[in-house]
């Protein structure tokens, strides 16, 4: 986009360059930091934002170009976020948690010609290295002392950042231009690419600062706020805060790799308000035993990824900590719903809240969500109707990356399908019941393996659970829990846990013929490597045994 004339109006294209005007306006000395490494101001991000995009303008980096970065939560990340699309490039998170061969795949699928890589993940570069026809430069990101030559790389990123241009200039260009791009965590075949254009950046970190800063007193991000992600910033832009926490100019707090001790201490050292995590990272925190020595009451903290027990929320409430929902994916950018209680709702005891916390929430601004039925009519909202989720905002991901096939089914019929089974409530709030595939089809009726993981989750003796549908000769499908149970509960049985969920079954809270047979027990659960529970591996698991 050219820059106008000096007598014509400034068309202000929505580009990511253009979330930095406020914070250095209100907040220019307010602080970003890193675990114990090092703390800037927003005026010295600013400076390292420009001197990033000139040091990779001076080694090669054009306009379109993939630059991909692998590192733990960190500043430099942070600065990455901003100086990679603010050139016009495109900026590819790679999720360090895969294989080293899908890892392989995701670098040269998107065609990255330059790779930021922490130093701790050199060993996986070096296996992958023959498989990245494309990769032409390399840059090394440490917290230690580090020798660029012996790893073939062509610098340090400190190092290198000392030589560039604090004031570099970034143009203006179409708001269209792609800026993001990362993979799906997918359970069957190859990662999925998914991307998004700098207009639909901006747009979801402007919606999503309106839905999350507009509850009134809690379950809010505001100025106050002291911000710190433990969602992976290579798993969809750490589902778009750090964008809305800079814009908002807060304290910033980036931990590094996900250690309990850390994050709890650093909750404590900075004053950390609020989080958002996967519920394994929440039920993590809580068992530490750093957790019964630190003060968790007021984190505010959204809870996504997975379905949030109300087993689970109770804890959380139990330690005066405000968690509730969040809803979303990766071809969503991510997020569509919040759970915030109401103004009513505020006063409720904890019992009452614990459930509207746990729901998948109201849809934040711009985004018009749906239940259907197979041929896109719509069901009722009387919170009994269940039907597929179907969603239209301004910032899904437009399709997957060189997939049209792939990309056709995600948008069949002008809406994204979320492959989400819901039912929604006359006050217009969203729940998730189950994921298409994972819902479970026994003797004509319908299970909700979610509905009864939320109730198993109740049981005192639960630390997690998952629930599985597996092929059974008389039924076609019954559902099995498979439990993990908390330290000192060793002497719960099958009986006990089909005995709880019988008692729910009594009163009428599910079908008697929801009730499983039997339950297995675990000392952990299959994940994926953003932290779901993987159900896919699990039946292979289950099923063969």
């Amino acid at each position: 986009m050219e820059s106008a004339s000096l007598d014509q109006p400034y068309a202000y294209p929505l580009l990511i360059k253009q979330l930095l005007h406020t914070p250095l306006v209100h907040a220019p000395d307010q602080e970003i930091v890193y675990r114990d490494v090092c703390r800037h101001s927003y005026r010295e991000f600013a400076g390292r934002v420009g001197r990033l995009g000139s040091v990779l303008k001076r080694l090669g980096v054009g306009f379109g170009d993939t630059v991909a970065v692998a590192d733990w939560d960190s500043h430099r990340y942070l600065e990455s976020y901003f100086a990679v699309p603010m050139l016009g490039a495109v900026l590819m998170t790679v999720n360090v948690r895969l294989s080293p061969e899908q890892i392989a795949y995701t670098i040269d699928h998107c065609g990255a010609e330059t790779l930021l890589i922490n130093t701790e993940f050199l060993p996986i570069l070096d296996a992958i290295r023959a498989h990245l026809p494309k990769l032409k430069r390399v840059v090394l990101l440490s917290d230690e002392a580090c020798d660029p030559a012996a790893a073939g790389a062509v610098g340090e990123y400190e190092a290198l950042l000392q030589s560039g241009d604090p004031a570099c200039q970034f143009p203006d260009f179409d708001e269209n231009t792609r800026a993001t791009t990362f993979y799906t965590t997918g359970t069957t075949g190859l990662p999925k690419g998914v991307f998004f254009s700098h207009r639909q950046l901006v747009l979801h970190t402007l919606a999503t600062l309106g839905g999350a800063a507009s509850a009134p007193t809690v379950q809010r991000l505001h100025r106050g706020d002291v911000y710190m992600p433990i969602t992976p910033m290579f798993h969809v832009h750490a589902w778009g805060l750090p964008y809305v926490a800079t814009l908002l100019g807060v304290k910033q707090v980036y931990p590094g790799r996900y250690v309990p001790d850390v994050l709890l201490a650093l909750r404590a050292k900075e004053g950390v308000t609020f989080s958002h995590c996967v519920p394994t990272i929440l039920q993590m925190l809580l068992a530490a035993p750093a957790a019964k020595t630190t003060d968790l009451a007021g984190w505010k903290m959204v809870i996504g990824g997975s379905a949030f027990t109300a087993g689970l929320a109770a804890q959380a409430v139990a330690r005066g900590m405000d968690v509730f929902t969040g809803y979303g994916m990766s071809e969503t950018c991510p997020i569509l719903t919040l759970a915030q209680l109401k103004p009513e709702e505020l006063d409720l005891p904890p019992e009452q809240t614990v459930p509207l916390r746990c729901r998948t929430g109201l849809p934040i601004p711009l985004v018009n969500l749906r239940i259907v039925d197979g041929n896109l009519n719509d069901l009722p909202h009387d919170d009994e109707a269940q039907g597929e989720v179907v969603v239209r905002a301004p910032w899904l991901t437009q399709g997957y990356l060189n997939n049209p096939e792939a990309s056709r089914d995600l948008w069949h019929g002008g809406w994204l399908h979320t492959q989400d089974i819901g039912r929604i409530g006359p006050s217009g709030s969203l729940q998730i019941t189950d994921r298409i595939k994972d819902v479970i089809k026994s003797g004509g009726e319908w299970i909700s393996s979610l509905e009864i993981e939320t109730l198993i989750s109740q049981h005192p003796a639960v630390a997690e659970v998952a629930v599985l549908g597996l092929a059974d000769a008389r039924w076609g499908e019954r559902p099995l829990p498979v439990v993990v149970l908390r330290p000192g509960s060793e002497g719960v049985g099958e009986a006990e846990i089909i005995a709880h969920l019988r008692g729910f079954a009594e009163a009428g809270r599910i079908s008697r013929f929801a009730v499983p047979e039997h339950v297995r027990f675990a000392d952990s659960l299959e994940k994926t490597s953003v932290g779901k529970i993987n159900k896919r591996q699990m039946r292979e698991r289950y099923s063969a045994g």
